[in-house]
């Protein structure tokens, strides 16, 4: 009777993680859907008319299309350059901004080449590599981002000489994809055999 019991517990939780991916997107969705009905009713609730609140949104649907297909075929956009023309005259808010939208532009890769970059670095100590993404460089210095497993939105910003980096053939989905499943979905194994101490 034990041991069915523990059986049944052990097929639960494995039915249970199983499950754990869906739960988090549906979050996700969920989220995304609620923020969505915020604006909807807040517009709605400002106009009181539902003509005008689903042109506002259609407007911007393809307004943001439209500066989305600029920015991927053409890497440029005049309303972009128009708020960031605006913004950078700002004191204090152009700082800010300007930070915000070289992080965002590296993770959406319009940001330079570099900075999509994948590298393996010693941290906290030798012989202990992490992946990072090379945020810059400065001839053979490279000023590299250390993300966290597994909220790769925190991290650490160090700052290292070229002979200390190994260059890794993930771009930087599949870094963060290896950094927030702790290692378990690994694309290049072959990166893996530079990190052996031999190649030091």
């Amino acid at each position: 009777m034990n041991t069915l019991f523990k059986r049944l517990t052990n097929y639960f939780l494995i039915g249970t993680f199983a499950f754990i991916p869906i739960v988090v997107i549906l979050q996700i969705v969920i989220f995304i859907k609620n923020v969505f009905s915020d604006i909807f009713q807040f517009v709605y609730g400002y106009w009181d008319n539902y003509l005008i609140t689903v042109s506002i949104f259609s407007t911007s649907f393809i307004l943001l299309t439209y500066v989305g297909y600029r920015l991927t075929k053409v890497e440029g956009s005049w309303i972009i350059a128009l708020i960031d023309n605006i913004i950078n005259r700002i004191p204090f808010l152009n700082s800010i901004y300007r930070v915000t939208k070289k992080i965002v532009n590296m993770f959406s890769g319009h940001e330079q080449k570099q900075a999509r970059e994948v590298v393996f670095t010693e941290y906290p100590k030798e012989d202990v590599w992490v992946p990072a993404y090379v945020t810059n460089k400065e001839k053979e210095m490279y000023i590299l981002f250390i993300p966290t497993s597994p909220n790769p939105t925190s991290g650490f910003t160090v700052i290292v000489h070229e002979s200390k980096i190994i260059k890794s053939k993930m771009n930087i989905e599949e870094a963060t994809s290896f950094i927030i499943s702790v290692g378990v979905d690994c694309h290049y194994l072959d990166d893996l055999q530079k990190l052996s101490p031999k190649k030091h």
